[in-house]
């Protein structure tokens, strides 16, 4: 009896053994009875019948990164590059993932070789350059598409490197060195132009400053000289009105005035450089009476005796160079 319990009991701990199974989290397990699909164990522990039941597949939920192995791929210009990427996904249906495919990992690469020679096959070798985001979308979408009925959700796409033979790098070198020359050079004619420009409002705005300036001259000096013209038309009629009131030492004034500064007159002659002037403050007072003799008389009015004759006038040695 001893030893049929003993076995008995050793083989209850064998069936809770295999009739136990615990799922890790973030996994998926398919339990298949007699070779069939029967249902999912979820994370945790799970009951099954043994010797029945057993556990088919075991199936990664987690999002999970494939790697598109390198490969050339030709253009539409029939240039050859040289093309790497990832892809990322998420089995949402452990049942069809573990059923409906074979080899999951394999048939997403191999989706995803063909469809990215597809996609960057009907495009120009600048396009597949410049325009990444695009390819990995339509790239996205296809693959996504027909990995749908794997439950299987492709979540995004990406392309790793894009690498075009040499000789083609070099000549993309040269344009793009040809394309900034070709900035710089305009840059350069549009900061000449606008220098030139800048210039010409600056002559031309001095231009006009210096013309108001001239014109402000201009009127300063007919101004003075309207002035001056008033001061002197002023003086000449204070001097008749004296005279005509009976003044004779206004004239003798007017007159020496007059006479002094036409004697001024020799200093400023461009020929002149040397003057020798002699002239006497006798002879110069003489000539100033006898111009007042005359204005006495032309002042008294009813004199007709004729006037003296004039005094000589000193002569003028004058020599120039």
């Amino acid at each position: 009896m001893g030893v049929l319990a003993i076995a008995i009991a050793f083989v209850a701990i064998i069936y809770v053994v295999l009739a136990v199974k615990m799922v890790p989290q973030g996994y998926r397990y398919t339990i298949e009875r007699f070779g069939k699909f029967t249902a999912t164990a979820a994370p945790g522990l799970t009951l099954i019948v043994p010797l029945f039941d057993r556990v088919g597949r075991k199936i990664n939920m987690m999002e999970q990164v494939l790697d598109i192995p390198g490969q050339e791929i030709i253009t539409k210009d029939n240039a050859m590059v040289a093309v790497d990427g990832v892809v990322f996904f998420q089995v949402l249906d452990a049942a069809k993932a573990a059923y409906e495919v074979s080899e999951l990992y394999n048939a997403i690469m191999q989706l995803a070789t063909t469809n990215l020679r597809t996609v960057m096959g009907a495009m120009d070798l600048d396009e597949t350059l410049s325009k990444r985001d695009e390819i990995n979308t339509r790239l996205l979408m296809v693959v996504d598409h027909a990995t749908e009925s794997w439950g299987v959700k492709i979540t995004r796409v990406e392309l790793k490197d894009i690498r075009p033979p040499a000789d083609i790098v070099n000549a993309m070198t040269r344009q793009m060195k040809a394309e900034r020359e070709k900035r710089a050079s305009i840059l350069e004619s549009e900061g000449a132009r606008q220098n030139d420009i800048n210039r010409a409002e600056g002559q031309k705005q001095s231009q006009i400053l210096e013309a108001e300036g001239r014109r402000e001259a201009a009127f300063r000096d007919a101004e003075a000289r309207e002035r001056a013209a008033q001061a002197e038309a002023a003086a000449t009629k204070m001097v008749s009105d004296a005279i005509e009131g009976g003044s004779v030492q206004a004239i003798n004034y007017f007159i020496a005035q007059k006479y002094v500064e036409a004697i001024g007159l020799f200093a400023t002659s461009p020929n002149a450089k040397t003057i020798l002037f002699p002239v006497e403050a006798t002879q110069l007072m003489g000539t100033l009476g006898g111009i007042g003799e005359l204005a006495r008389e032309a002042i008294g009015g009813g004199d007709k005796t004729p006037p003296p004759a004039p005094l000589a006038r000193p002569s003028v040695p004058r020599s120039s160079a």
